[in-house]
């Protein structure tokens, strides 16, 4: 069954930087799979939050992604300066989310062509 690496998310996300010119703090770590397999795990981090973002397919194989927002302990308060940055930090996740779809929609790894 199709999955995506840390590999290929890795260089999905460099492209979706490299293209937007955001999303510099975006990592992937490994996330293994209940089969064992490597199927990767976007990390959003946030400036302006106590918050922690994740992103990762549905299922191995879909093309759709789920967003996870993980609480912290602290309690986030900003101004209105604060609020607009993590409001753009947010619209950033959300193109970086529909990206990773786009890129997922028939996408097989090597080793599962």
């Amino acid at each position: 069954m199709p999955f995506r690496s840390k590999e290929t998310l890795e260089a999905w996300v460099s492209e979706f930087h490299d293209a937007r010119g955001a999303g510099d703090r975006i990592k992937v770590i490994v996330q293994d799979g209940s089969d064992g397999a490597d199927t990767g795990l976007v990390i959003v981090p946030l400036e302006h939050a106590t918050i922690s973002i994740s992103m990762e397919p549905v299922e191995i194989g879909e093309a759709s992604w789920r967003v996870t927002f993980e609480p912290q302990p602290d309690t986030t308060i900003l101004n209105s300066h604060q609020l607009h940055g993590m409001a753009a930090e947010l619209a950033v996740a959300a193109e970086l989310c529909a990206y990773l779809e786009a890129r997922s929609v028939g996408h097989a790894e090597p080793d599962d062509a």
